[in-house]
């Protein structure tokens, strides 16, 4: 799931506010909005990102394309605003659960399983996503979404691992290395289901949470000793 989100919704990244200047929207715009980028992701997820015109999200939300180009300038603007809504309904789900959990090795597994647990319910989101992140390029032709995209999602991940190492539940490690592999593994996990939805998706979460947990955990002190808390 590569994003420029970060995990939970923090440091208000994806939030989906409104940028500088931009007016106050009403209840029925927001509403409308809604309405549109819901027919997108199930448009793009039936038919594939290329296949998905203004014309056809049109006809599935049942209004004229001239009311899309109303609410977004484009196509690119629609797709920008549907990874930031998704990722929105994923940290709310994610953060909820993330706030009940002290501890950054808690965090970590409680973060790889409530995001799969979200996505298990939301496959059609999981489909537009990926068709977008394959297939959306920029005007110069890159990719819009990708490594470079993901950049607060790593630092996010790092400060959550550096924590970890501050308490001294984490051995010491390379954070980047260690940030970019995990978010790694749940992209691959998410490929992996979207290719065979026979898999088990909570039972594969489980055993990244445990994989993670075992490269990160600190080694255990020489008994009759207690653990000083590792710097950053």
């Amino acid at each position: 799931m590569r994003s420029k989100n970060n995990p939970g919704g923090q440091d208000g990244v994806g939030t989906g506010e409104r940028e500088p200047g931009e007016p106050e929207r009403s209840f029925i715009e927001k509403a409308r909005r809604a309405q549109i980028i819901d027919a997108a992701v199930e448009t793009i997820a039936a038919r594939g990102f290329a296949k998905a015109s203004l014309a056809q999200i049109a006809e599935r939300a049942g209004i004229s394309k001239g009311v899309i180009s109303y609410h977004f300038a484009g196509k690119g603007e629609l797709m920008e605003r549907l990874v930031e809504q998704v990722y929105d309904d994923i940290g709310a789900f994610v953060g909820a659960r993330l706030a009940e959990h002290a501890g950054a090795s808690g965090w970590l597994r409680v973060y790889v399983e409530s995001v799969a647990t979200y996505m298990h319910g939301h496959r059609t989101q999981l489909a537009a996503l990926g068709e977008i992140f394959s297939n959306f390029r920029t005007a110069d032709g890159t990719p819009r979404y990708g490594v470079a995209s993901s950049e607060p999602l790593y630092t996010a991940l790092e400060g959550v691992l550096l924590e970890g190492r501050r308490t001294g539940e984490f051995r010491a490690f390379d954070v980047r290395v260690m940030a970019v592999s995990l978010q790694a593994a749940i992209d691959s996990m998410f490929a992996y289901w979207s290719a065979y939805p026979e898999h088990d998706l909570a039972a594969h979460a489980r055993e990244l949470a445990d994989l993670f947990e075992h490269a990160t955990r600190a080694p255990a002190p020489p008994p009759g000793t207690t653990p000083e808390p590792h710097g950053t």
